[in-house]
């Protein structure tokens, strides 16, 4: 008598069997390496469960690390006769590399200088000229604006030299002020700050920052003698725009 086939499931050739298997292991792979992501991306510590010290290393890890942000350094004003920077804002890249203007204070006026500083160099177009030329900012009080992203020698430097560290209250910002935003105090001594900012003359700096949830200093303002022969003052420091990848050349 004729038999009647057996249903089951449709056997596969080896080749085939061999290419399912495969692409069955790279689905459990992937799906692994997934998992794996996301619970090692849970696992990362925030700010909040961070030591007050252990958030200014990891805003200097982020500002070290970006590749380049805006920075826009103020005062409420300089004491009288002195010469230096009232105020600067521009680019900054880790070249290192600096293009935006600074407002220095000569004689009891102020000018606005634009500047490039890159490779080393700064270039400025002087009051009364119209071109760049190579200068040296310490002839007018000031540091290579260059310097002031660099990790050795710019602000980020600052953070984990301040000592006694504490948190403070937390407060909103952010361009649509949709950001946390938390207070660090503390006490930036003055051979730190001089690595900086070569004219303070200062022993100590009273330092506030204020640090986002993503671990970005935003600002920093410190107080203290920054010049010779003058009383205490308050230069404030911001940084916005980080990751942005400025082509910055000399002119």
């Amino acid at each position: 008598m004729p038999t009647t086939p057996r249903r089951g499931h449709p056997r596969l050739r080896p080749g085939a069997a061999a290419r399912l298997a495969l692409g069955l292991l790279g689905l459990v792979l992937v799906g692994a390496a997934a998992a794996c992501s996301s619970s090692s991306g849970d696992d990362a510590p925030t700010p909040d469960e961070l030591t007050p010290a252990e958030v200014l290393a990891l805003a200097q890890e982020t500002l070290d690390t970006t590749s380049g942000a805006q920075l826009d350094l103020t005062t409420p004003g300089l004491p009288e006769g002195v010469l230096g920077i009232a105020e600067a804002s521009g680019a900054v890249t880790h070249a290192p590399a600096f293009d935006g203007t600074i407002d220095l204070v000569l004689a009891g006026s102020t000018f606005t200088v634009p500047v490039i500083a890159v490779d080393g160099k700064v270039y400025a177009t002087l009051p009364g000229t119209s071109d760049f030329q190579k200068v040296d900012p310490g002839d007018y009080g000031a540091p290579d604006p260059a310097s002031l992203i660099a990790p050795e020698t710019g602000f980020s430097s600052l953070l984990p030299a301040t000592t006694e560290v504490a948190k403070g209250e937390s407060v909103r910002g952010g361009d649509d002020n949709d950001e946390v935003l938390t207070t660090f105090t503390g006490s930036v001594p003055g051979d730190a700050m001089r690595n900086v900012i070569p004219s303070s003359v200062g022993d100590d700096f009273d330092a506030t920052y204020l640090i986002s949830e993503a671990g970005e200093l935003r600002s920093a303002t410190f107080v203290g003698q920054f010049y010779p022969d003058s009383e205490d003052m308050t230069y404030t420091v911001e940084f916005s725009d980080y990751g942005s990848s400025p082509e910055i050349t000399a002119p």
